[in-house]
């Protein structure tokens, strides 16, 4: 199937595959006389791999590090386990991080009389 038809059989833009292709996470697409990628069964499963491991939000680097781990067939889970783990903390930390900003501005919303006077606590805070 040509670039588009991978597209919309994987879920992802043409634009994606590509760029996946150029930083190596997909192989080169074998192409036509005219120059045109031709994707196969074994493509669109790469795909679905990719997309799969970036919507958990793993990053480009940990998908590269996640498809060599799939693709070997004699790696041992546990340094699956361990990528796994050690997005399970970044997710955390960056869970942690929000709950604070949202405690933050929930407060400063409490403290907001929201009326027609002009003093405000929120921008009282973002300009200090």
């Amino acid at each position: 199937m040509n670039i588009g038809q991978a597209a919309k059989s994987s879920g992802l833009s043409a634009k994606m595959i590509r760029y996946y292709e150029s930083i190596g996470l997909l192989p080169a697409a074998t192409r036509t006389d005219s120059g045109y990628r031709l994707y196969g069964k074994d493509e669109l499963h790469t795909l679905a791999f990719i997309k799969r491991s970036r919507d958990l939000g793993f990053s480009l680097e940990e998908v590269g590090k996640l498809l060599t781990l799939w693709q070997d067939r004699q790696r041992a889970s546990a340094d699956v386990k361990a990528l796994a783990c050690q997005h399970i903390a970044e997710l955390n930390r960056k869970i942690s991080e929000l709950a604070g900003l949202r405690d933050t501005l929930l407060d400063l919303v409490a403290h907001c009389q929201g009326d027609d006077r002009p003093e405000c606590p929120i921008l009282r805070n973002l300009e200090s």
